[in-house]
């Protein structure tokens, strides 16, 4: 942790962060991406029907 001192005399300390991985173009297209894309897309549909239904 980097520690510095402010002009009061407190202490602030700041986080060290890891190093961000820049992910090349087509690594996101996998087939576990789009199984969760569409599970998601199936369960706004089921919510919006609730929701027709409800009301």
């Amino acid at each position: 942790m980097q520690v510095t001192k402010e002009d009061g005399g407190r202490l602030n300390a700041f986080a060290r962060e890891p190093r961000m991985v820049v992910m090349a173009q087509g690594e996101a297209n996998t087939a576990s991406s789009r199984v969760l894309l569409i599970g998601g897309a199936v369960l706004v549909g089921a919510l919006v029907l609730l929701a027709a239904q409800i009301s």
